[in-house]
């Protein structure tokens, strides 16, 4: 009889944990994703706003993993899994047979039943999105402002609305204005980047609506200082190719970034199994599917609850606790019975703002400004995956620091590409 198979279904922050607990325990490990790398999705605002390379915030899972012998790595989409035969199905009608499983695909983004608005306010997920949003959203905009005669047409190019205040689209929305007010004076000779218009949207009556209210006061201030105008207690009620309609204006603009929700990954409804309205599988307190105990779900694919009966958040740091955590009972062979609850460690969140400027809580003690912003950089720093990424993201922030140039400001496609 050999050693038990173990298929792991993502390779993101809770996935790649996983499989890295599970590395001196006799299994045999199968890691499917349907990208060849490892992304730090919290850095990804910076690659779409110029200060980062796609290369400096990813990795290949197979790099990461060359060393663990237990593991093989599958490029694939996973696209079913067949419970009553414990196997996973890809796109090309692979399967893939385990004794255990964890699923960690992620998310996607929301539109709260409008997906047509997805090609007119694209969001943040993938390096791809974020390309994208930087080169046709934002440096070619600034292009076509300068090659506009009308001025009522600059003005479109030139403003930017950004839907949803969390910590996205607050990250997202100082980012503009940094690059508008610092990076780009006296790139152009017809238009002026400082006059940049840039709109913040959130339904809420404040932005990072899950920090403390003192947290979030002191974000608006921040970004109100920095130039972005914060539009709280809105609602999105149609998004067109001319703009966005807010419940009581119309805000004209070909540049509309989507931060306001997301949706659990597609393959959770071939479980058969009770989903919630954001498509997260039910899972028990150790991560197990219910009736399933060889199936754990993970990560912001899972409705996770405390002890407490409390929703866990669909951060990294809750899936790679996760992830650390169902490799324990896999290696460990833990029956139901004998698995200790799940028990989230909440360091804290944290969001940055702008250049010496975030704002962050750990437990009651809450701080803001460079403090903050420090501590933000560190910990973003120790949580990518290997030392070169963490040396370049390190010398790239030193120079912005110093200079407020973003180096990563190339425009690929062709502008009549783009048209």
């Amino acid at each position: 009889m050999g050693y038990p198979k173990v298929v792991i279904v993502g390779g993101g922050f809770g996935g790649l944990r996983a499989a890295q607990g599970l590395k001196k325990a006799d299994v045999l490990i199968t890691l499917i994703d349907k990208t060849n790398h490892h992304l730090f999705q919290p850095l990804l605002y910076q690659v779409a706003s110029a200060a980062l390379s796609p290369g400096n915030i990813a990795v290949p899972i197979r790099e990461v993993l060359k060393k663990q012998p237990n593991v093989e790595v599958l490029m694939a989409d996973v696209e079913a899994v067949d419970l009553k035969n414990q196997c996973v199905i890809t796109g090309n009608e692979e399967s893939f047979p385990y004794d255990y499983l964890i699923l960690a695909p992620g998310s996607h983004h929301s539109y709260f039943g409008h997906p047509e608005w997805e090609a007119l306010a694209p969001g943040l997920k993938t390096l791809a999105d974020a390309v994208a949003i930087r080169e046709k959203l934002i440096l070619l905009s600034f292009e076509r402002a300068e090659r506009c005669d009308q001025q009522q047409q600059v003005r479109r190019y030139m403003r930017f609305v950004i839907i949803g205040g969390g910590p996205t689209g607050v990250e997202m929305a100082g980012s503009i204005a940094e690059i508008a007010s610092t990076t780009l004076v006296r790139n152009f000779r017809k238009i002026r980047p400082e006059q940049t218009e840039i709109f913040l949207v959130e339904g809420a009556s404040h932005v990072l609506p899950s920090y403390p209210e003192k947290l979030s006061l002191r974000a608006e201030k921040d970004l109100e200082k920095m130039g972005v105008r914060v539009l709280t207690n809105n609602l999105v009620t149609q998004v067109t190719p001319e703009g966005v309609q807010l419940k009581d204006r119309f805000i004209e603009s070909s540049n509309i970034i989507w931060a306001a929700g997301n949706q659990a990954s597609p393959l959770l409804q071939t479980l058969g199994t009770p989903l919630d309205k954001s498509g997260r599988a039910f899972v028990e307190l150790d991560m197990s599917l219910p009736g399933y105990p060889q199936v754990f779900v993970i990560g912001d694919a899972a409705h996770a609850v405390n002890a407490k009966g409390e929703l866990l958040p669909g951060l990294a740091p809750v899936a790679i606790q996760q992830g650390r955590y169902v490799a324990d009972v896999i290696a460990r062979r833990l029956p139901p019975l004998d698995r200790k609850p799940f028990r989230y460690f909440d360091k804290g969140n944290m969001a940055t703002i702008g250049k010496a400027k975030a704002v962050a809580y750990i437990g009651k003690w809450t701080f803001s400004g460079y403090l903050a912003w420090l501590a933000w950089g560190l910990i973003h720093i120790a949580y990518l995956i290997n030392f070169s990424n963490r040396l370049l993201v390190m010398t790239q922030w030193f120079f912005w620091y110093l200079t407020g140039q973003r180096r990563v400001r190339l425009i690929i496609q062709s502008f009549e590409d783009t048209e």
